[in-house]
């Protein structure tokens, strides 16, 4: 009998090998692997959600009648020599793994692979579009209008839904000045396969495993019937009211209306095609407005699959290892996600969403998003771009430190997708490949897409002195230090040529260098 192996970022029974196994003809292989969960200090919501929805999913295949063999083992090396050792498969074969190290380990080990099928543009027609470009900068706009016209998502025959390819414009207003009442997130009631993985948790950490965030409290699903539970609400409660303060960040709202759906789509409980069908028929059908149906499908079949391509084309060119600023700081405490000791990490319905005591800085905006990330293990796109990832860009965090604590801390996090977010547009980090200009701001930008400013010891206005924001602060120096590299980019340089004419250019770059001493102390 053959063994089809599926590994804990592939379940989904109709992708791959896995969707022409029968059983009785099939065994399926499940590896969960010490030597994985040791590897980082992962966020125990993360490493729930994967141990969880891995062993739901093996549960589901034996209620079908595949013969399972679900084990834990050392390495996945292990899992399957031991598999191997007790079934003797005539063959063993998976879908190729979402990592470039899986697929030159399962190759080392003679599995055969499959092309994955998680995504809309194989690794293959990505190519073929950038080679067509002939050395032109990969535009994530041309994708996006090319998977477009491919897959005809929000197309009247030839021309765009609306007659425009995106509503940016419309979907990047700051946030409403009125209280809102955002759509609550699903929760599912945890049951005893979650107390189960939660106290193989609590062992790996009594056997020196260190762990974050938050116990989890229900919010993310681990089976399919549960996502897509969370699909038909995102898409009926959620979706309508997506777009216009979709860059938005608020205090008092860790989720405001983002679907929240984006560990389904890389764990494999949801196929980015149905995701991206029921929102197309909700604006087909008037349920959800143009710009809103736009903006989301444009995070799928254009950012999403844009990064997944980027990746596979650059990870055999050196990619991980990009360094363009020569950054170099170690990551700072700033980017833990426990509270300080004291200090309170309430999670629940309940937890008071404005309380940002106990994490360990006065800067408001930081403190929020480490309380969310703690709590949730997520938070939304512009707070990872423009709050962490721009502090580290201006502060000359290592990259490949801040990919590796975001992959470890977020429930979405994989290396695909931390790869390209990070080096390529967080951090500037490849040189431009992905982005024109480096995401550089300074408190003013904080300012205007969120309520953090509000009430916070620093004064976004203020670049030198005690109370000046360290996000102004550092991004003025940030230009100065850089001026040269940036002085003839088209998107920047007028920034530049501002940062050299400050009367106080001097003193703020003096103060930057006093954070960044506080920020390696932890004392901002």
């Amino acid at each position: 009998m053959d063994t089809v192996w599926v590994l804990g970022d592939q379940l989904d029974r109709g992708v791959g090998p896995l969707a022409t196994a029968r059983p009785g003809r099939t065994r399926v292989l499940i590896v969960e692997s010490a030597a994985k969960l040791r590897s980082k200090t992962w966020h125990r919501q993360r490493l729930h959600l994967v141990l969880t929805a891995m062993r739901r999913f093996a549960a589901e295949l034996r209620t079908e009648g595949f013969e399972v063999d679900h084990r834990r083992s050392a390495s996945l090396a292990d899992g399957l020599a031991a598999h191997a050792a007790e079934h003797r498969p005539g063959r063993v074969v998976a879908m190729a793994p979402a990592s470039a190290s899986g697929r030159s380990l399962l190759r080392r080990l003679g599995v055969e692979q499959s092309p994955n099928a998680q995504f809309l543009c194989s690794e293959a027609e990505f190519s073929t579009w950038a080679d067509a470009r002939r050395g032109k900068r990969l535009v994530m706009e041309d994708f996006y209008r090319w998977r477009r016209r491919t897959l005809g998502y929000l197309m009247d025959g030839t021309d765009p839904c609306g007659g425009r390819w995106n509503f940016d414009q419309d979907n990047r207003k700051p946030p409403p000045r009125a209280a809102v009442v955002w759509p609550a997130p699903l929760r599912s009631e945890l049951d005893e396969l979650d107390a189960e993985v939660l106290a193989d948790l609590a062992e790996l950490e009594a056997g020196g495993v260190r762990l974050g965030g938050a116990i989890p409290d229900g919010t993310w699903a681990t089976s399919r019937a549960e996502a897509l539970r969370r699909l038909d609400h995102a898409v009926s409660r959620v979706l309508p009211r997506f777009g216009p303060h979709e860059d938005a960040m608020l205090s008092d709202s860790w989720h405001l209306a983002h679907t929240l759906l984006s560990p389904y789509l890389n764990l494999g409980l949801l196929r980015p095609g149905e995701v991206c069908d029921a929102a197309e028929a909700a604006y087909r059908s008037g349920r959800v407005p143009i710009a809103s149906a736009e903006g989301f499908i444009r995070q799928i079949i254009g950012w999403r699959e844009y990064v997944w391509g980027v990746y596979w084309r650059e990870i055999d060119r050196g990619y991980r290892a990009v360094n363009a600023l020569g950054a170099h700081r170690p990551l700072p405490p700033a980017f833990t996600v426990e509270p300080a000791p004291g200090g309170t990490g309430a999670t629940g319905p309940a937890a008071d969403p404005q309380a940002t005591t106990g994490f360990g800085t006065e800067m408001r905006c930081l403190g929020h998003v480490r309380r969310d990330i703690y709590r949730y293990g997520w938070t939304h796109h512009i707070q990872r771009l423009m709050i962490l990832g721009n502090l580290a860009l201006l502060a000359g965090v290592q990259p490949q430190a801040l990919s590796e604590w975001m992959w470890a801390n977020f429930v979405d996090g994989a290396e695909w997708v931390m790869l390209p977010n990070v080096l390529g547009m967080a951090t500037y980090a490849d040189g431009g490949l992905m982005a024109t200009k480096p995401y550089a701001a300074g408190g003013a930008y904080i300012d205007r897409l969120s309520d953090y400013c509000q009430g916070c010891r620093y004064d976004r206005r203020r670049r030198v002195g005690p109370d000046a924001c360290p996000f102004t602060v550092l991004y003025w120096a940030f230009l100065a230090r850089h001026a040269e590299r940036f002085a003839g980019n088209a998107r920047l340089v007028r920034q530049v040529r501002a940062a050299e004419q400050l009367a106080d250019l001097d003193e703020v770059c003096r103060g930057a260098d006093g954070l960044l001493e506080r920020l390696d102390r932890g004392a901002l």
